[in-house]
């Protein structure tokens, strides 16, 4: 017997391109995400005083692991791209050996926690400028990245004006003292008042027992004598 579908297509993959694509893409996305990554942390700049020593951070990640992974710091010098350090970790917790190109540069990172951040000893107006750690990874078919930290050196750290934000914080914390005085003050007017009430109701109740007794009305001292008896 022969069965037939009416109004129902048969599922098609479609043509080899589209599902080689698919796969592709799909692959890609999943490589895409264990790429190394290089970071200088949340906050990519640093200023500081001229004289002083810096560190400048930089990390690596891979969701896969390392094997040679390639690094190093240049700095960019009116757009001359200057090495200052490079190395080759051959694996994890492997403390590489790093070949430094400037003076006053050491090596810090010692592949503690994928760091490998520099120290920058005595700077002058001349070191401050963009730097960029690069890391590439083998590992993961050379896949490369790289991260930009901005050292700024000045004469003098300028001091932040806080009149601005005392105020502001001062306004903040009287209104709410403020406010805190006037809950407690009538939740203790509201006490006195409660408390007030309560004794007028027992002066009351005493003030109408006696005026009771004085009258000779049921319940009072008069109704309490005994009934004479009959001889």
């Amino acid at each position: 017997m022969e069965v037939q579908w009416n109004g129902v297509d048969p599922l098609r993959l479609g043509t080899p391109n589209v599902a080689f694509n698919l796969i592709f893409s799909l692959l890609f996305g999943v490589w895409s995400a264990q790429a190394l990554e290089m970071s200088v942390g949340k906050i990519p700049f640093l200023e500081a005083v001229n004289g002083s020593t810096v560190m400048l951070p930089c990390t690596y990640a891979s969701c896969i692991g390392i094997k040679n992974l390639y690094f190093n710091w240049q700095f960019n010098d009116n757009g001359t791209m200057i090495k200052v350090c490079e190395s080759v970790i051959a694996s994890e917790g492997v403390k590489p050996d790093v070949s430094i190109y400037r003076e006053r540069v050491e090596f810090v990172g010692k592949n503690h926690e994928n760091n490998i951040s520099i120290l920058l000893w005595n700077i002058t107006f001349e070191d401050g400028g963009q730097y960029t750690c690069f890391g590439r990874n083998p590992k993961e078919k050379d896949k490369n990245h790289s991260a930009i930290f901005n050292l700024i050196v000045v004469d003098e750290l300028r001091v932040v004006d806080n009149t601005l934000t005392i105020i502001i914080a001062s306004a903040v914390g009287g209104a709410i003292a403020l406010l805190m005085g006037f809950m407690l003050l009538k939740n203790l007017t509201l006490f006195v008042l409660a408390k007030l009430e309560e004794k007028n109701k027992e002066c009351l109740v005493t003030s109408s027992g006696i005026d009771n007794t004085e009258n000779g009305l049921s319940g009072s001292k008069a109704d309490s004598k005994p009934t004479p008896k009959k001889k």
